[in-house]
């Protein structure tokens, strides 16, 4: 016996935008016998044929993977980065997580720091700019050794690579009502700080990256918690006291003696 398929009709309100300089504005769609077994970007895919078809231009949006790992993937899906789902990206947000007759906004990521390209296309360049300011090691770490003659304990192992899995979506910027890079980049910080491949640059990567993403428009994080909830990868807001304790411990080196009284 042959599997049935669902089928839905879901009514779309979608964010196009000419240009960064243009206001952009919202058009609707009816996608009928919409599976339920299809992405959130293949109903996209199927819209953007149904433009082509009359003569519109195909909506614009970024993709790569499409397997959940790239972070491409950036779209406001009824008010959440990625969409309703928790822990889940766009691309992996499949048809069944809605209803027939739905009714879906669409809008790209919204921040100062993340201008708006074309549609549901945002510049994260500034993602790109944090990374290169101190993500980096380059002092001489050798070739690479056995993993058993590198000591490192479990729970900090751990730690480690709970912050490395952020793939830089940008959803955390996203949600933040302050659009603050704070999650991004205290995962990038606090993945280097924890392993000993990252110690000999530890205190300057922390004051560059910093520095960088406040001198790029991110706004500051107040703590409400919205960037950990929309995260796909839910990188913990731990992660944010610890870069902030990096930060300030190595501005405290940093400074003349004179200026903090001999401490």
């Amino acid at each position: 016996m042959s599997e049935i398929h669902k089928t839905m009709t879901i009514h779309l309100k979608i964010w196009r935008q000419k240009s960064p300089n243009d206001q952009g504005h919202f058009i609707e769609h009816t996608a009928k016998n919409v599976s339920e077994h299809m992405s959130f970007l293949e109903l996209m895919d199927v819209v953007n044929q149904e433009l082509i078809l009359k003569g519109d231009d195909a909506i614009e949006f970024d993709h790569d993977c499409r397997e959940g790992i790239c972070g491409t993937c950036s779209m406001v899906i009824n008010g959440n980065p990625h969409g309703p789902e928790k822990a889940t990206t766009t691309c992996q947000l499949h048809m069944r997580k809605f209803k027939d007759g739905d009714h879906i906004t669409v809008e790209p990521f919204r921040a100062k720091a993340f201008p708006v390209v074309k549609d549901l296309k945002v510049d994260r360049t500034a993602f790109d700019k944090i990374i290169t300011s101190g993500g980096y090691v380059s002092v001489n770490t050798g070739s690479a050794q056995d993993a058993n003659n590198i000591p490192i304990g479990k729970h900090t192992a751990d730690l480690a690579f709970e912050v490395a899995a952020c793939i830089g979506c940008g959803a955390c910027v996203a949600a933040c009502v302050n659009g603050s890079a704070a999650l991004f980049t205290s995962a990038k910080v606090s993945h280097m700080a924890l392993l000993p491949q990252g110690q000999a640059e530890r205190e300057q990567r922390v004051l560059n990256m910093v520095r960088t993403m406040e001198s790029l428009g991110f706004g500051n994080c107040s703590n409400t918690g919205a960037c950990e909830l929309s995260c796909p990868k839910e990188i913990p807001l731990e992660s944010i006291a610890r870069m902030n304790r990096e930060f300030y411990c190595a501005e405290v080196k940093e400074r003349p003696e004179k200026e903090i009284g001999g401490f």
